[in-house]
């Protein structure tokens, strides 16, 4: 089991290596276009400047910049707070509209893991604008656990077998009737979103109880996920859950 978890990984860092594209912008700037997808179905970018002996890696300001430009208000006091809180579990900065991190050439490809993370779930989290929805799919899954009682701890970082931080959005703790339970809210489920949850659970998997589960709740409404993404995280051994269907769940993540 380990070799074939160990050749997944292997799988995982040659796509993402193969898949990277790097563009010299000017003498400053190297721009990184990676394989993950963001909302309008283009490549995310990075940036990366030298910064006294070490690197500044940064998403240009893109990310908040085009939220915003969508009608999406990241102003409000709750939506803030929410937005800090994500970027802390991956330890992203926040200076005006840019997402940054500064690394050296150590860690370089963890910082730069902890950046596209950062970026896709902002965009995740603070996608849907006002006008479109009243609530935000992390506050209700949020919501929908404390009126049912379970036991909780939010936005929780785990390091993997490969030294790559991986956020969950809650941990429910192991009892004598259950195993420890990880879960990750996902308000747009998408193809590139299944993989990144994918890697971050055969990586984190091997560094928690063998025995503990890893459940995506899926927000399904006005837009069902494709049986392929759902196929694929049942493939990981994660159990996907369909946001109008949680209720299934219930009595196992209470246990």
């Amino acid at each position: 089991m380990i070799e074939e978890v160990r050749g997944l990984l292997d799988q995982y860092a040659q796509w993402l290596r193969d898949k990277s594209v790097l563009r010299e912008l000017n003498d400053e700037y190297v721009q990184i276009t990676t394989p993950y997808l963001d909302r309008h179905n283009d490549y995310t970018q990075i940036y990366v400047r030298r910064d006294n002996g070490g690197f500044v890696l940064t998403d240009g300001g893109e990310t908040i910049q085009d939220l915003r430009a969508s009608g999406c208000d990241l102003e409000t006091e709750k939506r803030r707070d929410l937005l800090n809180a994500t970027l802390n579990g991956f330890g992203i900065q926040r200076d005006s509209d840019v997402l940054l991190v500064k690394t050296s050439s150590h860690n370089f490809s963890l910082r730069k893991h902890n950046l596209v993370q950062a970026i896709l779930a902002v965009n995740d989290l603070f996608y849907l604008a006002v006008p479109v929805v009243a609530s935000l799919f992390l506050e209700d899954v949020t919501a929908w656990l404390e009126l049912h009682e379970i036991r909780f701890t939010p936005n929780v970082r785990f390091t993997g077998r490969t030294g790559y931080d991986h956020t969950f959005d809650f941990v429910v703790p192991a009892s004598r009737r259950a195993p420890e339970r990880l879960i990750r809210a996902v308000n747009r489920p998408s193809r590139d979103l299944a993989e990144a949850l994918a890697f971050s659970w055969v990586d984190t998997k091997e560094v928690r109880p063998a025995v503990s589960r890893f459940y995506a709740f899926l927000n399904d409404e006005g837009r069902p996920p494709s049986a392929s993404i759902v196929d694929a995280l049942h493939n990981y051994e994660i159990v996907p859950v369909l946001w109008t269907h949680r209720d299934e769940v219930r009595q196992e993540l209470a246990a």
